[in-house]
């Protein structure tokens, strides 16, 4: 009677037990699958989903990572057929990791739907699973907005039946704020990013814009801003790699059609992913970064299929060049530390292109009925093959001197944090000292005129150096260059850089002058100050006499003699991050 219940025992013990080798395959049915590819799952569905595929299979965790502007956890989903899921240990495994980031525009939700049912099918080793890659996936990224459910939003889009909508829960385009971090959610984006300091990432998104044959479109990081050989490889390995794995699924494939409003067969440029977008800011530490553009035009179901066949392809190509792919990193990181000079600004190369075979349609010009004015109308029955020109070489405008470290006051603490929260290491300064530094006085810059993402973002900075000795007070910060993220350093901290912390806002009390003068006084205190000096007063009767604005305006003349003299506040238009030249302690 008791080996009868030991036994009994046993079983129970077993049954209860998660086993990879048992699938569950109904249980793990999608709301995708079981809706023949009409509809998507919800933010609550795909949660759901994740911890029941988590409680039963070894291969898989779930795992909380910071919260959201919706005040909903950040979730991210690993697959290792190790069943180890801490990363120190992966990465002293020598493993390759990928990242998916999903529905980060959640009305673009192909990615949601695809990465569950490549999740389950890895578990359930439906996929044979890698070798040498762990698959890491945040479900849905931005949460607020998969919670605004609806169905009209994506006013262009072939379903799915209902939908979250792009902005967040405080309307932010998540996809502009990388670099900035206004949202919580790029704050635990940031934690996420890393902790699992991924190799290979991949955002999965649908696009708008032009009509063409193709469901899939790949839009990689810009291969000349990458850099090196790991722009290279990404040029002329990789992608050719990722495009030949889904021909041979009979998957077309073609670059994200950058136009709008035109045929795409005139050409057009490669999109060029500034640090504010995803791939832009995980380039910044040279992971190999993609963006998987569907189509919106065509069906759901050959959107979500299309994402998850070409995210298998992504996973066996990183798998089966895995150490090719960690060498080249390994030598991007030892370049960077090296170089001397960074570009800062970039712009397109009109003079060379890469040859395109292009399917699309033929279009005609209209007569629009509503407006009476020409309109663009593509002709799906009329389809066309062509050679067009694909411009996707870019080449640098401005070079910076790399400098050996920043001085950043403590007053500047917003700016502090954000290089915390990505892993940048500083050094709080103990007692009061003084350095022979570099300092920019902002020269001239150009301001959108609309709001964009809760900025007014400037451009065509142009900046003036200087030198000066200034005091570094106790707890100001040195933050020195040669460290991992070097990259994200010269980018956000060089004004002139397009997507710098200057650009995006965040200096924007030192362009106000908080001291002013009344002209009755100072009209007096002008003629002191040009008496007292022989040389300004010379150059200031030149200007009157060459510059016919100048001298027909009494303020602007005042102004000038201001700010040529020692009444001036200094803090005006003087760039408060400070460049040590030479090498630190």
């Amino acid at each position: 009677m008791q080996r009868l219940l030991l036994i009994l025992l046993s079983i129970l013990m077993l049954t209860g037990c998660r086993d990879d080798s048992v699938t569950k395959k109904d249980s793990f049915i999608t709301l995708f699958e079981s809706s023949e590819g009409e509809q998507t799952a919800t933010y609550e569905e795909v949660v759901s989903f994740y911890k029941e595929l988590a409680n039963s299979y070894t291969t898989v965790s779930l795992q909380t990572m910071g919260t959201t502007d919706s005040g909903e956890p950040l979730h991210i989903v690993v697959y290792n057929p190790k069943g180890d899921f801490n990363f120190i240990n992966l990465r002293k495994e020598n493993k390759r990791i990928l990242l998916i980031n999903n529905g980060i525009h959640p009305g673009e939700s192909d990615g949601i739907d695809a990465t569950m049912i490549l999740m389950r099918n890895l578990a359930q080793r439906q996929i044979t699973p890698p070798e040498n890659t762990i698959i890491v996936a945040i479900p849905v990224y931005n949460i607020g907005g998969a919670l605004q459910r609806n169905s009209t939003t994506r006013v262009n889009q072939n379903g799915p039946e209902t939908y979250g909508f792009r902005g967040n829960a405080r309307n932010y385009d998540l996809n502009r704020d990388f670099i900035k971090m206004d949202s919580r959610n790029m704050e635990s984006f940031a934690a996420i990013y890393h902790q699992v300091q991924p190799d290979v990432f991949i955002d999965n998104h649908v696009s708008n814009g032009a009509d063409y044959q193709y469901t899939l479109t790949h839009l990689f990081t810009q291969h000349n801003k990458l850099q090196g050989s790991l722009g290279n490889y990404v040029q002329t390995e990789f992608m050719p790699a990722l495009v030949d794995s889904l021909t041979q699924k009979n998957l077309d494939i073609t670059p994200y059609v950058n136009v709008f409003n035109q045929v795409p067969e005139v050409g057009f440029p490669q999109f060029m992913d500034y640090p504010r977008y995803s791939t832009g800011y995980t380039t910044l530490w040279n992971t190999l970064g993609l963006m998987i553009e569907t189509h919106m035009l065509k069906s759901y179901k050959a959107r979500v299929e299309g994402t998850y066949e070409l995210m298998k392809s992504v996973i066996n190509i990183t798998d089966n060049q895995s150490k090719r792919i960690a060498d080249l990193r390994t030598m991007a990181f030892e370049k960077i530390a090296q170089d001397t000079y960074y570009p800062i600004t970039w712009e397109l190369d009109s003079t060379k292109y890469t040859s395109l075979k292009f399917k699309g349609f033929r279009a005609d010009t209209l007569v629009s009925e509503i407006t009476g004015l020409p309109r663009l109308k593509y002709n799906r029955d009329n389809p066309l093959t062509t050679n067009i020109k694909y411009y996707n070489y870019y080449k640098p405008v401005k070079k910076i001197k790399v400098p050996e470290a920043y001085i950043i006051p403590k007053g500047w603490y917003p700016i502090i944090e954000k290089l915390k929260k990505n892993k940048i290491t500083i050094r709080v300064m103990k007692e009061d000292s003084t350095a022979y530094v570099t300092y920019y006085k902002i020269k001239d810059f150009q301001t959108v005129h609309n709001a964009y993402e809760g900025h007014y973002l400037h451009y065509a900075t142009k900046v003036t150096p200087k030198k000066d000795s200034i005091l570094i007070k106790e707890g100001d910060v040195i933050v020195k260059v040669d460290q991992k993220g070097k990259r994200y350093l010269l980018e956000t901290l060089e004004p002139e850089a397009t997507d710098s912390f200057f650009n995006w806002n965040f200096f924007d009390m030192i362009l106000q002058e908080k001291e002013h003068y009344s002209p009755y006084v100072f009209e007096d205190l002008a003629i002191e100050i040009l008496d007292k000096n022989p040389k300004l007063k010379k150059e200031f009767l030149t200007k009157k006499e060459t510059d016919t604005a100048f001298s027909n305006h009494w303020r602007t003349q005042l102004d000038w003699i201001y700010m040529n003299s020692k009444y001036y506040e200094k803090a005006h238009l003087r760039y408060p991050i400070y460049r040590i030249e030479v090498p630190v302690d």
